[in-house]
């Protein structure tokens, strides 16, 4: 018997049995939404870390090459790339790095990366050298993955007939935070693995037009998000399981092989219900209070679906060993 015969004999993971659920237990611990909304209110209201005299002294070094001052100044396509750095540079708040990937805590604010806020204009820090900034970054992605590892588990818990148990929580905390990291780094070798290969190539399709490199912008983006579907449980395994690193890759991977219809449908609805939803939590502006129902908001549904994402995981790695187990027995 094939795979798909034996998965026909069991019925899969209900994707909204897990979207309910998930949200249940938030509303029934509605506490849990302290985590994105306080590093909503951070990122909104405190101080910001900035790279403006950095990108200004980028800028000046590209007008002093050679050739540059004869190139036009007034509509040209290096003005407004001159105009998007400044933006960048002004907006930018390397307190962003707190909301880390794959595991951190969510965040609506990165998104708007205010310069305003209802107190009035907020501290800024500013940084003299790039290394200063890429060490602060590198500290503050760190700091995000390990505050992350703690939301990411107290939500797993929530989701467990037997509630929170903070001492067990507290006690798994560390090692489960040094696995993610491990996660990420490989993570990051993975990415880099794929992406230099593919920007050369895509530098080298657009020498023969913008469309060939459009092509392989998105012929990339494509083949890092077919690389990036198979481990996005790796993270729940880790968290939920206790399982180490190559042991959770390995059980997202073959999760995602058998349960590959449901769980990609899965994805597309977290997808459109958390993309939707923020497209209404960015309406207020940035220096309005009406910002602070739209960080609750936000909140709310990112920490429910967060909550549904472990209560299909658990239910689809049953579903998945039972379709295994019926293989091997039909194919003695």
């Amino acid at each position: 018997m094939n795979d798909t015969q034996a998965q026909n004999l069991i019925a899969p993971p209900s994707l909204m049995k897990a979207l309910k659920a998930g949200f249940d237990v938030i509303a029934n611990h509605i506490g849990l939404i302290f985590f994105p909304v306080s590093l909503d209110l951070f990122l909104w209201l405190g101080p910001r870390l900035r790279l403006t005299r950095l990108v200004e002294g980028y800028l000046q070094m590209m007008a002093s090459l050679p050739g540059m001052a004869d190139l036009p100044k007034s509509t040209d396509l290096i003005q407004m790339n001159q105009e998007l750095w400044n933006e960048i540079g002004q907006r930018l708040n390397l307190f962003s790095s707190l909301r880390a990937y794959p595991v951190g805590i969510p965040s609506l604010v990165i998104s708007i990366q205010p310069l305003e806020t209802p107190l009035g204009a907020p501290a800024f820090r500013e940084f003299s050298t790039a290394g200063e900034a890429l060490a602060v970054t590198l500290a503050l992605t760190t700091l995000g993955l390990v505050a992350g590892t703690l939301y990411y588990t107290v939500v797993a818990q929530a989701t467990q007939p037997a509630g929170m148990q903070w001492g067990k929580i507290l006690s798994k905390w560390p090692r489960d935070a040094l696995r993610v990291i491990l996660l990420t780094l490989l993570m990051v070798v993975l990415l880099f693995a794929v992406f230099i290969p593919g920007s050369c190539l895509i530098s080298f399709m657009a020498m023969g037009g913008l469309m060939l490199g459009q092509i392989g912008v998105m012929a990339l983006g494509a083949l890092l998000v077919w690389l990036a579907f198979p481990l996005a449980f790796s993270p729940h395994g880790i968290i939920a399981n206790q399982s180490p690193v190559w042991t959770a890759v390995r059980d997202s991977i073959r999760l995602a092989r058998y349960a590959f219809p449901t769980t990609s449908l899965y994805f597309l609805v977290v997808v459109l219900i958390s993309e939707g939803l923020d497209i209404l939590w960015r309406a207020p502006g940035e220096a309005s209070w009406l910002l602070l129902l739209a960080i609750a908001g936000h909140g709310f549904v990112t920490t429910g679906l967060l909550a549904s994402s472990f209560i299909y995981y658990h239910d689809a790695t049953i579903w998945v060993d039972r379709v295994v187990q019926q293989i091997r027995l039909r194919a003695i």
